[in-house]
């Protein structure tokens, strides 16, 4: 299960490596969040708010195109169903 941190916490953390020198090791250790989410959270404070909001509506796309997917695949084989049984009426 993913923890989520408030984005006050987050912010602190990643002030206390960016503003005050600290290790993200150090700072993940003591706060007791994963090294790997502290680097995530320092790269995108890093990044500019242009390159934060492409990377949002980039997430928020992926997510939308796996939804119009699964639903055109549902739909590919229920016309595939429906015209199999189309065939099997006109046969009888």
């Amino acid at each position: 299960m993913r923890n989520k941190y408030p984005q006050e916490f987050k912010d602190e953390a990643v002030r206390q490596v960016l503003e005050q020198g600290h290790s993200v090791v150090s700072v993940a250790k003591r706060l007791g969040v994963t090294d790997k989410s502290l680097y995530n959270w320092v790269a995108k404070a890093k990044q500019s708010p242009q390159e934060v909001n492409d990377s949002d509506e980039i997430k928020r796309l992926k997510k939308e195109l796996k939804r119009v997917t699964e639903e055109r695949d549902i739909l590919k084989e229920a016309a595939a169903y429906f015209a199999s049984e189309s065939r099997k009426g006109m046969r009888s």
